[in-house]
C-alpha cells in the first residue's frame, strides 16, 4: 500500500519494505525524506512522495540517500568540535549545556543536540550563525524541564534576549543576537537550577529485568519487531551481565560485538555511536532486535547502555 516514493526509498536504502516496522519508518524512510530539508530544500522529499510511480521516484530517492550520507558525515564532524568545546566545561556541575560555533550547520544542530543531551543527560542548545549578526538554536530536553516553557520564562526575565523561539517540552528552537550567547547560556543556566532537581539530572533507565534462556531467539525477537512502539508505550529494554568475546569498530563510530550470557549462548551485538572499547565482563541494558544480511536472519542485540560488571 506505500505510495512508489516510499518503496523507492527503501530500495535505495537497502533495506526490505516486506517486512517494514517502526524502526523502518524512523531510522530509515524519516532520516532521508528529514535531510533533504536539513540540508537543502525540503521540495525534493516532497517530489519524492509525489511521485507517480517508482521509475520517477527512483532517481529522487537515491539522491535523498546521498544526502543523508551527507548529513552523517556532517553530523559525525560537529559531533567531534562539540567534544572538544565540552573538554573545557564542568559538565558534571552544570543543570545545561549550550554550545555554539560559527561554522556549525543549521540543519545538523537539532541532532547534535539530541545526542550531547543523550550522553550528559543535560537539556542542551546547540546554535550555528543565522546571517545579519544572529545564530538559531536547537535544542532538547530531559524529563523534567519543559524546554519550552524554559524559554520563556528566560524571555520574561531578559525581554531583550531572545529574539524568537518556540517549541515543546522536549524540544525547541531559537534565535539570539551572536553576541548575547553567553549572556543566553548563563541565563538558561540560572533557570534549569529553579526549574528541575538534582535527582533529575540523574539519568534513570527503567528496564523489563533480565531475559530467560528461552527468550534469546529469533522468534521472540521477530514478534518485538512486529509491534508498535512509540512515546509513552517503548520497545522493551531488558539488562544482564555478558562477557565481551568479540569487539571490533565498524563504520568508524560503532562497535560490532559477540557476547557470552550466563547461560552460555554467544550472542551477536550492536552499540551504535560507541567506538571505546569494552571491558572483559559487562553489565548491560539492551534491546532484542533482528539483523539481516545477505538474506540471513540472526538474533542482534542492541547494547542501550553498559558499565563494568
Amino acid at each position: 500500500k506505500a505510495s512508489p516514493g516510499i518503496m523507492a526509498i527503501f530500495q535505495a536504502a537497502g533495506r526490505s519494505w516486506s517486512r517494514a516496522g517502526c524502526f523502518d519508518l524512523g531510522f530509515t524512510i524519516g532520516p532521508r525524506l528529514n535531510a533533504a530539508g536539513r540540508l537543502d530544500d525540503m521540495g525534493l522529499g516532497i517530489a519524492c512522495l509525489l511521485a507517480s510511480s517508482e521509475a520517477a521516484a527512483m532517481p529522487i530517492a537515491r539522491e535523498l540517500d546521498q544526502m543523508n550520507r551527507a548529513r552523517r558525515e556532517i553530523e559525525a564532524g560537529m559531533r567531534e568540535e562539540a567534544e572538544t568545546l565540552l573538554a573545557g566545561l564542568a559538565i558534571d556541575s552544570a543543570w545545561s549545556i549550550s554550545l555554539y560555533r560559527d561554522d556549525w550547520h543549521q540543519g545538523v544542530i537539532g541532532i547534535v543536540a539530541s545526542r550531547v543531551k543523550d550522553r550528559f543527560h543535560r537539556p542542551t542548545l546547540v546554535f550555528a550563525d543565522g546571517g545579519d549578526d544572529t545564530i538559531k538554536g536547537s535544542g532538547r530536553s530531559i524529563p523534567g524541564l519543559h524546554l519550552r516553557d524554559a524559554l520563556d520564562l528566560v524571555s520574561k526575565r531578559h525581554p531583550d534576549l531572545i529574539i524568537r523561539f518556540g517549541g515543546h517540552a522536549a524540544a525547541a528552537g531559537l534565535t539570539l543576537k551572536t553576541t548575547d550567547f553567553p549572556r543566553f547560556a548563563a541565563a538558561l543556566e540560572a533557570v534549569c537550577r529553579e526549574l528541575m532537581t538534582e535527582a533529575e539530572l540523574q539519568r534513570v533507565i527503567e528496564t523489563d529485568g533480565e531475559l530467560p534462556a528461552d527468550a534469546f531467539a529469533l522468534e521472540v525477537a521477530e514478534k518485538l519487531e512486529r509491534q508498535v512502539w512509540g512515546q509513552g508505550f517503548p520497545a522493551p529494554l531488558f539488562q544482564g551481565e555478558f562477557r565481551v568475546v568479540e569487539q571490533r569498530i565498524v563504520g568508524e563510530r560503532h562497535l560490532r560485538l559477540k557476547l557470552a550470557n550466563p547461560h552460555g549462548q554467544v550472542l551477536e551485538a550492536m552499540r551504535f555511536q560507541h567506538a571505546d572499547p569494552l571491558p572483559q565482563r559487562i553489565s548491560a541494558v539492551y534491546k532484542i532486535g533482528v539483523n539481516e544480511f545477505r538474506g540471513e536472519r540472526v538474533l542482534q542485540l542492541q547494547i542501550e547502555h553498559c558499565e563494568h560488571a
